[in-house]
């Protein structure tokens, strides 16, 4: 791919690099993911939380997710991306994952927030740093998502994720799970 800026073009791709087509279906699949696992996780916090003072702002998170989730969902079918094989996985390791940090308390469900949002956030700039103009509508799409996670990042350090018990060796945990998540579900 003939680099162009920041973004990529069909021509001068090197070895091992991924056809136009691969690289989308790729992009598609592991944001659907994503935002499959980002609603399970906060359905996972809601059901311990669910009638604590982080109870609102974790609905308004997850609404967000649920709308990400439909685009993505549509995007699969119009461009015919299958989804991947592990949302089985994800199903139960989102909710786990959300569930378990919630016990530990709003700072620690917090704490998971900031921590996989975070990540997301580098994840969404690659891609948008990866699309050309030709795919100007996914690229804005991405960007205006990730606009999105930035500020549950934002919103869940404000409530107090840096307060969480072991708030490093918690969220260094979680972004590696979360990059590993995203390595897997871009190609499983």
């Amino acid at each position: 791919m003939k680099q162009t800026g920041a973004r990529m073009t069909a021509q001068g791709r090197l070895p091992g690099d991924l056809d136009k087509d691969t690289l989308l279906e790729q992009i598609i699949r592991v944001d659907q993911a994503g935002e499959y696992g980002a609603k399970r996780i906060y359905e996972g916090q809601l059901a311990v939380l669910g009638k604590s003072d982080a109870a609102p702002i974790l609905r308004e998170m997850l609404a967000q997710e649920e709308k990400h989730l439909s685009k993505f969902n549509g995007l699969m079918l119009e461009r015919g991306v299958r989804p991947t094989a592990l949302e089985p996985l994800w199903h139960v390791a989102g909710f786990a994952l959300g569930a378990a940090t919630a016990l530990m308390g709003k700072e620690a469900a917090m704490a998971c927030t900031a921590a996989v949002e975070d990540v997301i956030g580098e994840h969404y700039a690659e891609q948008t740093a990866q699309l050309g103009d030709d795919e100007r509508e996914l690229r804005e799409t991405i960007s205006a998502f990730r606009s999105d996670e930035m500020h549950h990042r934002d919103v869940s350090l404000e409530q107090g994720a840096e307060s969480a018990p072991a708030y490093i060796p918690l969220t260094t945990a979680i972004k590696a799970g979360t990059r590993l998540a995203i390595w897997l579900s871009k190609r499983i």
